[in-house]
C-alpha cells in the first residue's frame, strides 16, 4: 500500500515529531508498505529520512504549517495529488497551532480525507476530557473552561468522523464509546521508540544525576524538583546533579530561562535546552533516575516509555494516565503526591539511598518497554489499515 502520514516531523519542533520519526522508521520496513508519503510541516530536503535499515521509498511533501489558517485545504490538496491508499493522522488537539482557530480548523482534515474516499485513521494522543485546562496552561476561568469543553466536544465529534480513531490508553476507548457512542475506536498502545541492549544498571562515578525531560512551564514545572533535590542533599549528604532536559512549553515562553536565573546559586543544576534525537540515549543513560514533576497529565507518556527502554527507575505523581500506564503496561515507579514537595523529596531520597530498589525498578521498566516495541505498534496500525480490525476492547496484554 501507499501510506500517507500527516504529522510534524524532525527537524520540526512541533509536538509529536519524534513519535512520527519512529513510526516511519518501522513502517518502512514492512513489506505491506510500498511507499510512505510524509505530509509534513518541513521542507523535503530538511526531513530526517536517513535510516540505517533498508526500507520502502519515502516521499516528503510540505503541505501545512503551525498556526496556518489554510492547512485543511493544503492537506486536502496534497492528499489529492499524492493519491495514498490509506492515511494516518498523528494528532493531539493543539497539533496544528497554539491559536484557537488554526488549531480547530486543522482537526477537520481527517474528515475531509475520508470524504475523499481515502481510508483514514487518526492516532489521537489525548482527549479533552482528560486534560486539566488550568494545570495545562489553557485557562483558569470557569466560564472559559466551559467554552473550551464545549468546543472540545464538538472537535472530538469531528475527529471521530474518521474511519478509525486509535488511542493509547484503554480509558480513552471507554470514554469515547460511552460519551460519544463511538463505534470506530481501537486501543493501540504508545509503544517504545528504541530498545537498546539491556543495560548493566551500574552508574558511572560522580554525582547521581536526577533528570527530568520534556516541555516545561504548564503542568510540568521544575521549581519543586529543584527544591526537593536540595532537601535530599541536606538529608543524605550525597552529591547530586539536577538535569533539566528540554524546552519551554509553547504556552509558557521564557519559563526555563527565568527558572535558571532564579536558581543560578544552586550547585550542579544543568539546563540542556533542546535535546536532539541523537543525544537522547546519552541523556537517559547517564541518569540515575527520571523524575516526572507533573501536576496533571494529558495522555500517554513518551518519556516514561523512553525511560523504560534505557532501563531507568522513575519517580512519578500518583495521578491520571501515569497510574493507568503502570497498571496496564507493567511499569513501576516510586510515587509522590503531585502538590507536595516533601512527598517528592521523600520519593527521590528513597531511590538515592536504596540502590538495589532503584535497580529493581529499572529492570521492571526495561521489561515493560521491551514488551511493546514500535515494531509491534506499527504492525497493529497495519492491521487497521488493511481492515483486519482490532477489537476495541482488546486488553493491552492480549494485544502484546
Amino acid at each position: 500500500m501507499k501510506l500517507a502520514i500527516v504529522t510534524a516531523y524532525p527537524p520540526s519542533k512541533v509536538t509529536l515529531n519524534e513519535y512520527a520519526y519512529h513510526l516511519v522508521k518501522h513502517f518502512r520496513q514492512h513489506h505491506e508498505v510500498s511507499e510512505l508519503v510524509l505530509l509534513t510541516d518541513v521542507e523535503p530536503n530538511e526531513a530526517d529520512i536517513t535510516f540505517e535499515e533498508e526500507g520502502c521509498k519515502i516521499t516528503v511533501k510540505q503541505c501545512w504549517k503551525f498556526n496556518g489558517l489554510m492547512n485543511v485545504l493544503s492537506i486536502a490538496k496534497a492528499v489529492k495529488t499524492t493519491k495514498p491508499d490509506a492515511i494516518l493522522y498523528n494528532l493531539q488537539f493543539m497539533k496544528f497551532g497554539d491559536k484557537k482557530i488554526p488549531a480547530a480548523l486543522g482537526l477537520f482534515s481527517p474528515w475531509i480525507s475520508k470524504l475523499m474516499k481515502v481510508k483514514t485513521t487518526v492516532l489521537l494522543h489525548n482527549i479533552m476530557e482528560a486534560v486539566d485546562l488550568d494545570s495545562a496552561g489553557f485557562t483558569s476561568s470557569k466560564l472559559k473552561m466551559k467554552a473550551y469543553n464545549f468546543i472540545g466536544e464538538m472537535l472530538t465529534r469531528v475527529v471521530l468522523k474518521a474511519d478509525t480513531v486509535a488511542v493509547t490508553i484503554s480509558k480513552y476507548v471507554d470514554l469515547l464509546e460511552e460519551k460519544y457512542n463511538a463505534q470506530n475506536c481501537v486501543l493501540i498502545p504508545h509503544g517504545t521508540f528504541e530498545i537498546p541492549e539491556e543495560p548493566s544498571y551500574k552508574l558511572s562515578e560522580g554525582p547521581l544525576k536526577i533528570m527530568t525531560f520534556g516541555k516545561f512551564g504548564t503542568y510540568k514545572k521544575v521549581e519543586g524538583l529543584i527544591e526537593a533535590v536540595e532537601i535530599v542533599r541536606a538529608n543524605t549528604g550525597r552529591e547530586l546533579e539536577i538535569v533539566i532536559a528540554g524546552t519551554d512549553n509553547p504556552n509558557t515562553p521564557g519559563y526555563l530561562d527565568a527558572v535558571q536565573k532564579t536558581n543560578k546559586h544552586i550547585p550542579n543544576l544543568v539546563f540542556t535546552g533542546y535535546v536532539a534525537e541523537e543525544d537522547v540515549p546519552r541523556i537517559f543513560s547517564e541518569s540515575a533516575m527520571v523524575v516526572f514533576p507533573y501536576t496533571s497529565t494529558t495522555g500517554s507518556s513518551g518519556v516514561l516509555h523512553q525511560a523504560g527502554s534505557y532501563g531507568k527507575a522513575v519517580v512519578m505523581p500518583d495521578l491520571g494516565d501515569l497510574s493507568i500506564l503502570v497498571k496496564e503496561e507493567g511499569y513501576r515507579g516510586e510515587f509522590f503526591e503531585p502538590e507536595s514537595i516533601a512527598s517528592l523529596a521523600k520519593a527521590i531520597e528513597t531511590l538515592v539511598v536504596n540502590g538495589e530498589y532503584r535497580s529493581a525498578l529499572a529492570k521492571a521498566n526495561y521489561e515493560a518497554a521491551t514488551a511493546l516495541p514500535m515494531s509491534r505498534i506499527a504492525e497493529m496500525y497495519l492491521n487497521v489499515f488493511t481492515e483486519r480490525a482490532l477489537d476495541s476492547k482488546q486488553h493491552i496484554l492480549m494485544a502484546a
